[in-house]
């Protein structure tokens, strides 16, 4: 039953996950630039299970934030923000659409703190992150 509510995963031997690390990072880079322009994608690889792990696209983007150098979680709402503004995005709360850059921004950083504190270290464990 754990296994299939997705809160535990199987693990692969220690020879299959070194040999799947690079290949996985490769397609999950890939997956997160595509993540910039849409959120049709909800995955991404884990050398660890050997499949697809669940990352809404904002994490995507906080992932590949941090990626590019940005470490605090800060920095990886403000890079969200940008990438959502230059197309006329906003982020819905409660069923609305938020107004103002500060509101979206001020959301953002909420989810980004919960993404570093949550999701980030289960993402590492899986080496996705």
């Amino acid at each position: 039953m754990l296994a299939g509510l997705g809160h535990v995963y199987s693990a692969q031997e220690d020879s299959a996950i070194k040999s799947a690390h690079q290949s996985c990072q490769k397609i999950n880079r890939d997956m997160m630039v595509r993540s910039r322009s849409t959120g049709d994608l909800s995955f991404l690889a884990s050398p660890v299970t050997g499949g697809g792990i669940t990352v809404p696209r904002f994490h995507q983007l906080f992932l590949l934030a941090a990626q590019q150098g940005k470490p605090k979680p800060e920095e990886w709402a403000q890079y969200v923000w940008q990438v959502l503004a230059v197309q006329g995005q906003s982020i819905l709360k409660d069923g609305k659409a938020l107004a103002t850059p500060e509101e979206n921004l001020a959301e953002l950083n909420e989810q980004a703190q919960a993404f570093s504190n949550k999701h980030l270290p289960i993402l590492k464990a899986l080496g996705v992150a």
